[in-house]
């Protein structure tokens, strides 16, 4: 089965985006259920599942929460608050790694290795 990261780097500062929660959750039908909740490392990095069946997940970033934690002067509402990245798993095997480049007002994604 397939193992799942990720990596967000804050493009604002330059540098990896520590201690920003990640929730994620898979899709059974219609219904969404959380899985995991954690945070990035110091590098910004975190292996969400060892392992993980094909189908259909999402990550949720607390970008805004971040931020704010970083003393970045955000709007009220933030123009990001939670990112929100759904995503398909379809291969069985391998690795699947789903990084994120962020900052107050954009974002970035794509599939790694």
């Amino acid at each position: 089965m397939p193992r799942l990261s990720t990596h967000v780097l804050d493009t604002s500062r330059g540098k990896p985006a520590a201690g920003m929660q990640v929730r994620f959750y898979v899709f059974r039908g219609e219904a969404r259920e959380l899985l995991t909740a954690s945070e990035t490392n110091s590098d910004g990095r975190l292996l969400v599942c060892e392992s993980t069946a094909a189908g259909t997940y999402e990550l949720v970033f607390a970008a805004g929460e971040y931020f704010r934690a970083c003393g970045e002067a955000l709007t009220d509402p933030p123009f990001l608050d939670d990112v929100v990245v759904r995503f398909g798993i379809s291969e069985t095997a391998g690795n699947y790694h789903v990084p994120l480049l962020v900052s107050p007002y954009g974002y970035s994604t794509y599939r790694g290795s």
